[in-house]
């Protein structure tokens, strides 16, 4: 770990595929830096370093250079108030980090500033372990869902990794309990979510929203209830939620969508399993959170 003072530097050996192309193209079309993320380095006290000189991007670089890029300090937002909370760790280096939230905890602050949020919890994270960084969530989960949330450490892996989610390459899985005993072992519901136009939070399938797919398995069946794994090929606002009300079977406590408001549980949605490729690296990771033991005791 860097400490606070510490710019947040990227460092990357040329090869022989790259021999002889500017330093932009290596950047722009092998390692998939924007043009917004370069312009930001260029004016906002980042840099660019080939063997040890600071360059531009038309420099012509060579196999076996060292290629340095050191990113702009970044500006921790004042909104998000640091908490002094546990994180569950389930893996973290220099440039992600992945936890597995709790039920009851936002991702980022709501209205009250003042309320706790995984945001918070994070950078306060980052300061005990002297990373200066904001947060940059690549995935967000509503208060009550449980499990996995992404989080990458540096703009630079924000940027790989959203655009490894709007591409396909990061797959997210999830587990719901739901009213209801589905019929069908799979299914996939292909339905387009709008924004209802009475509320600010509410969705609705509409034909004039935004395309949506899930996929859905069903994995155990008990009494009113049935367990099921679904897989989100978009990821638009409450889908999973607006899907399974629109289908008939509205997720246990989720009273927004549909499940009776006499039940005093809260949403029964986990993230489970999270396969991405790391925003550095490349190498494949694949990382999975246990069931809290609300799944097991509904269905017993």
């Amino acid at each position: 770990m860097m400490n606070e003072q510490s710019p947040i530097v990227l460092s990357w050996h040329v090869t022989r595929q790259c021999d002889g192309v500017t330093l932009k193209s290596f950047l722009r079309e092998q390692k998939y830096l924007s043009r917004k993320l370069l312009a930001e380095i260029k004016f906002q006290g980042g840099g660019l370093f080939v063997n040890g000189k600071e360059v531009t991007v038309k420099e012509t670089i060579y196999e076996d250079d060292h290629i340095k890029v050191t990113l702009p300090p970044e500006i921790i937002s004042k909104k998000i108030m640091k908490t002094d909370l546990p994180l569950e760790v389930i893996y973290e280096d220099d440039h992600l980090l992945v936890v597995n939230k709790p039920s009851g905890l936002v991702t980022i602050p709501t209205h009250d500033v003042n309320e706790p949020s995984l945001a918070g919890a994070v950078l306060q994270h980052y300061e005990n372990n002297g990373w200066g960084a904001t947060f940059h969530a690549v995935n967000r989960l509503d208060r009550d869902t449980t499990g996995i949330v992404i989080i990458a450490k540096h703009r630079y892996a924000h940027e790989v990794l959203a655009m490894q989610q709007r591409t396909g390459r990061l797959e997210r899985e999830y587990i719901a309990v739901v009213h209801g005993i589905i019929p069908w072992q799979f299914g996939s519901v292909h339905a387009p979510i709008a924004r209802k136009p009475t509320s600010i939070i509410e969705r609705v399938v509409s034909e004039k929203g935004q395309h949506a797919v899930t996929h859905f398995e069903t994995i155990a069946l008990h009494h009113h209830y049935s367990m099921v794994k679904l897989r989100l090929e978009t990821g638009r606002t409450h889908q999973i939620r607006v899907h399974m009300a629109w289908l008939g079977y509205p997720l246990v406590g989720d009273t927004l969508y549909g499940s009776r408001s006499s039940e005093k549980r809260r949403t029964l949605l986990h993230s489970y399993k999270a396969v991405f490729y790391h925003p550095f690296t490349g190498e494949h990771h694949c990382y999975s959170a246990p069931l809290p033991p609300t799944y097991a005791t509904l269905l017993k």
